[in-house]
């Protein structure tokens, strides 16, 4: 009997439809916590995947299937139902035949907020975006937070919809139509005993508030110099690669956990296909929501730390030490949309979940704040009353970190406003004075190619970065983004959120060979090590230029006369983790 083109199509469809649906690839784009946040004793997850089939798919979470009865889809989501009592934090991957998707980080731990709709939000009069009925209250340690934020609650109308309970922060949603009924309400809370803060967020509910201000064309660096030079990467793969097993007096190298407070990552590149479906130390592993963008900020930033080397793009500097590394667990999570609340909250997670080393390649201006040059800074901007709300928020995160979690470091960006760094009333978070906090600085390579790389005038500040005595250190600012095909050259993007996990990444290495460093030891060797770039000033008053804060002559052993004295620091990969090995053999 002859067949119709139509059956042969069906049938050759059928035949090879195995064939096809290995070919789709299967991301997993969101997996965020959904229904009652507040819930201890369950929790329910929401997930959205890319290139499902109608077959049947296996969750794994930290390697183990989960219950099918755990998991219900309808489509592409699905919506995963959890009982605290029998998961602990871990990556999930979701597996369909030969595919397997990228691998989130999913938190057993209990701090998470929401974020607002679209049309939940206005312009207030700064013209800044802001959150109509979302607000956030910093209960005073004294009392019970969720006890007194249920009270409150009840007393003024409103619902306890989120938390981070480590800080006794209570999301509450208002009975409030516009920002005057907001305003009146922030008000009375405000003026309640039992409230420290109130935290009003400013943001846009799906704006990458972490993207840099726009640069100059002044400031545009020469695409094929090599920027990472300046702090000798290749230099310091070297060293760890070779120094980590040596015949003699070999070292045995801790796995680390580093967190990035970033959005998502875009595994269909060169740099990221190689992380997809399961991953434990002692290799890199990276654990993030897929991104359909290669050149997007998360990509970029968590690039520079775990980016596969030789397929042209970026180039990560600890997948580069994978051969004598215990590996390196690098997550990558932001918690939800709502802004400054949601990264403190993601960050509170990360931190209980055991990460070492958080970097935050993020920052705002309070609105008013003026560049070195004393005009407008234009960029990251905030209201007043968000900027002292954020501040107090701050403040309880970094003395939470000082009590319960002493050995934590959070990396930060300087940031990018051509202005000055640690003035509190016009910068956060790297105006903060903590030994917990380390803040970066951006440079380039100069125009001079005669010059050896210790030389100070190798390298140059950028013209926007943010400066001054509360700057710890610097690093390159630029650096190539991912590409989707292979063997191709990605666009030069540049900024401190892009110095920012240079520092992260050596500090990791530093502490995977020697967990025992404190913050404040670390800080210490990296400025001990630092190269140096700029002219001397000589200890000049905090409002001069200097990029960094100067090197001490107790940073040079002491020597007044040293020649690096008064200049600023510029960070040394290969120096940086000499140092932490002769600290670890000093303990032996």
């Amino acid at each position: 009997m002859p067949y119709s083109l139509a059956t042969f199509s069906a049938f050759f469809f059928l035949a090879f439809s195995p064939l096809v649906d290995a070919q789709v690839p299967l991301r997993l784009e969101r997996l965020n916590r959904c229904g009652d946040l507040l819930d201890r004793e369950h929790s329910t997850w929401c997930a959205e995947v890319r290139g499902l089939t109608p077959d049947t798919a296996t969750l794994t979470l930290d390697g183990k299937p989960l219950p099918a009865q755990t998991v219900q889809r309808d489509g592409d989501s699905l919506n995963i139902r959890l009982n605290a009592r029998d998961h602990a934090s871990g990556p999930l991957v979701v597996k369909q035949g030969d595919r397997s998707s990228n691998a989130v980080w999913l938190t057993a731990q209990g701090s998470h907020v929401v974020a607002a709709k679209p049309n939940e939000v206005a312009k207030n009069m700064d013209g800044l975006t802001t959150y109509v009925d979302l607000v956030s209250l910093l209960i005073e340690e004294d009392h019970d937070g969720r006890q007194e934020a249920t009270r409150l609650a009840a007393k003024y109308g409103a619902t306890v919809v989120g938390s981070i309970a480590p800080l006794n922060l209570y999301q509450l949603r208002l009975p409030a139509k516009n920002l005057v009924e907001r305003d009146a309400l922030v008000l009375r809370l405000g003026s309640e005993t039992s409230v420290d803060a109130v935290v009003v967020e400013e943001s846009a509910p799906e704006k990458n508030e972490e993207a840099d201000a726009p640069r100059p064309v002044a400031d545009k660096p020469d695409v094929d110099s090599d920027e990472w030079a300046a702090n000798r990467f290749l230099d310091a793969v070297n060293y760890y690669r070779r120094r980590i097993p040596a015949s003699q007096a070999p070292l045995h190298p801790q796995p680390m956990r580093i967190g990035l407070i970033e959005r998502d990552v875009d595994f269909d590149t060169a740099d990221f296909a190689g992380y997809l479906g399961d991953c434990s130390v002692p290799r890199t592993c990276v654990y993030a929501r897929d991104a359909q963008k290669p050149d997007g900020h998360g990509t970029t930033v968590a690039g520079i730390l775990a980016a596969a080397w030789d397929n042209g793009g970026n180039t990560g500097f600890l997948k580069g030490l994978d051969p004598a590394s215990g590996g390196f667990e690098v997550i990558v999570e932001r918690n939800s949309d709502a802004g400054i609340t949601a990264n403190i909250a993601a960050s509170v997670n990360l931190v209980e979940d055991g990460v070492r080393v958080l970097n935050w390649s993020w920052g705002i201006h309070r609105v008013g704040a003026k560049n070195v040059n004393g005009d407008d800074v234009d960029s990251l901007l905030r209201s007043g009353i968000a900027m002292s709300g954020y501040e107090e928020l701050l403040e309880e995160f970094f003395l939470w970190l000082r009590k319960e979690h002493p050995d934590v470091i959070v990396i930060n960006s300087a940031g990018n406003g051509a202005s000055f760094s640690g003035t509190d009333e016009y910068r956060l978070p790297s105006s903060f004075i903590t030994d917990q906090l380390l803040v970066v600085g951006g440079h380039q390579r100069s125009d001079r190619a005669d010059l050896s790389v210790d030389d100070p005038a190798y390298a140059v500040k950028r013209n926007s970065s943010n400066i001054d005595m509360r700057v710890d250190i610097t690093a390159s600012a630029c650096v190539h983004a991912s590409t989707q095909a292979p063997d191709q050259t990605g666009a030069v993007h540049c900024g401190t959120s892009y110095a920012t996990p240079m520092v992260t990444g050596v500090v990791a290495a530093m502490l995977s060979i020697n967990p025992d460093l404190t913050p404040e030891q670390l800080r210490m060797l990296l400025r001990r090590s630092a190269l140096t770039l700029g002219d001397n000033y000589d200890f000049e008053p905090m409002d001069a230029e200097d990029l960094t804060a100067p090197i001490l002559p107790s940073e040079r052993d002491h020597r007044l006369n040293d020649k690096d004295v008064g200049r600023s620091a510029r960070l040394d990969m290969q120096k940086a983790l000499d140092l932490a090995v002769q600290s670890r053999l000093r303990v032996r």
